[in-house]
């Protein structure tokens, strides 16, 4: 049951990348989860000595 298919349309070339934007969400991403995981850290090691009998 072959049915006909019209033909894909040309490839558009895609804008540039900003790289400056990316470069900055990128470092921001970054230094989010550093902080994130030096909370948990420093978190974890609270309720260590909180929960400590």
């Amino acid at each position: 049951m072959a049915s006909k298919h019209e033909p894909l349309p040309p490839l558009e070339k895609e804008s540039a990348m900003d790289y400056a934007q990316h470069e900055q969400t990128y470092s921001g991403f970054v230094t989010a989860v550093k902080y994130g995981v030096l909370a948990t850290a420093v978190l974890v090691i609270i309720l260590y000595f909180a929960i400590r009998p």
